[in-house]
């Protein structure tokens, strides 16, 4: 496990600086973007944020309409294609290998959070392409247990392949984006379980944490009451 401090480097402090106000402009001019509960967001501490990932557009809406810059967890993919990897290296962020244990990354996340910064993650370890939350990953359960921070759920909606058309088009479609509040992870949600079980059972509750803040077609194989909240 890593213990060297986290340090964006000084382009990505000055990229991020022009590119998320450029970005909240663009949104702006193409869509009609609703934000609500940012004051749901810690004013200081570090945290992981967890959201629905949709679309190519969900990071970037997400991190240009936060009071905060966070460091993003993103597929390796990213940084590997045209235009794409121009404004992931500019932003900057932590590249992940989907579809394995990937320690180098799950390390700089760690060192992240531990220096001081939020991360932002999407649980379900890639878009779905199509509204409806799919099962999360249980890696974010690891992450939140090695370093008791809070999690701040976030719910984005109207991020659909027909909506980004529409914007392409200039027809300014409603993108939501809804933050919700902070919360802790459990020691232990049922007694009892084996820890295969007990990690997806607290993955679950993160993601239901997200499904409350989602309209019900977007809210998939998590379409129930959230666990303990209230």
């Amino acid at each position: 496990m890593s213990k060297k401090a986290y340090s964006v480097p000084w382009w990505n402090r000055v990229g991020r600086r022009i590119l998320v106000p450029v970005f909240r402009l663009a949104f702006k001019i193409m869509t009609r973007p609703q934000v609500y509960g940012l004051e749901n967001v810690p004013a200081q501490g570090s945290y992981l944020i967890v959201y629905n990932h949709i679309s190519i557009v969900d990071p970037p809406f997400v991190a240009s309409f936060l009071p905060v810059q966070p460091e993003v967890l993103g597929a390796v993919d990213i940084w590997n294609r045209p235009w794409q990897n121009l404004l992931a290296r500019i932003y900057g962020g932590i590249p992940v290998h989907r579809g394995e244990v990937d320690w180098k990354a799950m390390n700089r996340v760690l060192s992240a959070i531990r220096s001081g910064l939020s991360v932002m993650i999407a649980p379900e370890g890639g878009r779905s392409h199509v509204p409806g939350l799919r099962k999360a990953k249980t890696g974010i359960v690891y992450i939140v247990e090695q370093t008791r921070v809070p999690v701040l759920p976030i719910g984005v909606t109207g991020t659909t392949d027909e909506n980004l058309h529409l914007a392409v088009r200039g027809k300014r479609p409603v993108i939501e984006m809804r933050v919700g509040k902070p919360f802790d992870l459990p020691e232990t949600l049922v007694p009892g379980l084996s820890p295969k079980e007990d990690r997806q059972g607290k993955a679950d509750y993160i993601m239901e944490h997200i499904a409350a803040l989602l309209p019900e077609e977007y809210q998939g194989v998590y379409a129930r009451p959230v666990v303990g909240s209230g």
